[in-house]
């Protein structure tokens, strides 16, 4: 499939820019406004602290603090690679064709620059944390050069996009949790709850791409992924990761901390709600950075990250008593 031509501005017009001018498009490929996203760094945080109430201390502020500098760095290095690649593919999309490469705006080999220097400041940013905060952040690098430069470039092989993709969040979850100083590996069960949520918003996005797109031919033009996507497929995907994100989620709060099934109809409603979200026309889940637009919304995902982190911290003996396992294997 050949790469579509980019819109561009005459070079005569760009030597007439301000510094500001000029500046703004790179700043805008490195999307700061997706820092937000830096919040699913915490679940790491809390939940180690709910392990060991003694790594809270003034010296986690801190590293916290520089854990988010590091991930806001490693993201937008990833963003604006991200930018160049799909430059020619976004200039088919209806919205993303008025992005900054595809109208010309931007120098390439800068970027490719750009690219190099935010991810290198976010490795030495990573490194004063320590050892395994780096290491995690190395990972988050290194996948997304294979979410995005060929011969790999997973973004273009339907399912394994989203799963690529989508172990970012276990990876910021990991940043949480190492930024704290504990050693010992989170639990398994949560970690991949972590990655199946993470996967289950990246299949309602895809969603509401093609149904926003709504033509298969400029859809596959556009997502090379969508030459297998259609609405069935995704939604059956997305059924799957919610699915499997409730199994392992009980799993973990079956073996570490039983109160939390009173969050599990809270955790339902907002996976409906998602969903919800996802067949709207012009859909906010197609960016995510936008939905705190949906003030509803937004104060019911505030209300269940509360009804959550008081579930970790509060005992409530009677809810282990009223689960208690009524069969034992080797009882007859």
């Amino acid at each position: 499939m050949a790469e579509p031509a980019l819109r561009g501005w005459p070079a005569e017009g760009r030597s007439t820019l301000s510094l500001t001018e000029k500046i703004a498009p790179y700043m805008a490929i490195a999307r700061l406004d997706h820092w937000f996203k830096n919040v699913f760094v915490l679940p790491g945080i809390v939940v180690a602290i709910y392990a060991d109430h003694s790594l809270l201390s003034l010296t986690l502020l801190r590293d916290t603090a520089i854990a988010l500098l590091a991930m806001g760095l490693v993201a937008s290095s990833y963003y604006v690679l991200n930018e160049v690649l799909d430059a020619p593919f976004d200039a088919l999309h209806p919205l993303k064709r008025n992005r900054p490469i595809p109208c010309g705006r931007v120098v390439v080999p800068i970027a490719y620059a750009e690219w190099l220097v935010l991810g290198t400041l976010a490795l030495l940013v990573a490194a004063s944390v320590n050892h395994r905060v780096l290491a995690v952040v190395t990972a988050l690098w290194v996948m997304g050069c294979l979410y995005n430069i060929r011969p790999v470039r997973t973004k273009d092989r339907a399912y394994l996009d989203v799963l690529s993709e989508s172990v970012n969040n276990p990876l910021r979850m990991l940043v949480g949790w190492y930024c704290t100083g504990i050693s010992v590996l989170p639990p398994a069960s949560l970690v991949a709850a972590y990655w199946m949520v993470g996967a289950f918003f990246m299949v309602v996005k895809r969603l509401a791409e093609l149904r926003r797109i709504d033509d298969p031919v400029r859809a596959a033009s556009y997502r090379r992924s969508f030459l297998y996507y259609n609405e069935e497929r995704l939604f059956v995907s997305l059924t799957y990761y919610a699915v499997a994100f409730g199994l392992f989620f009980g799993i973990f709060l079956v073996r570490y901390r039983v109160e939390l099934i009173l969050a599990v109809p809270f955790i339902a409603a907002f996976i409906a709600w998602y969903i919800h979200l996802g067949f709207l026309p012009d859909s906010p889940t197609q960016t995510p950075e936008k939905l705190f637009r949906q003030r509803g919304f937004l104060v019911y995902a505030i209300a269940c990250v509360g009804v959550i982190i008081g579930l970790l911290f509060v005992d409530l003996p009677q809810i282990g008593e009223i689960f208690v396992p009524t069969i034992r294997t080797g009882v007859h």
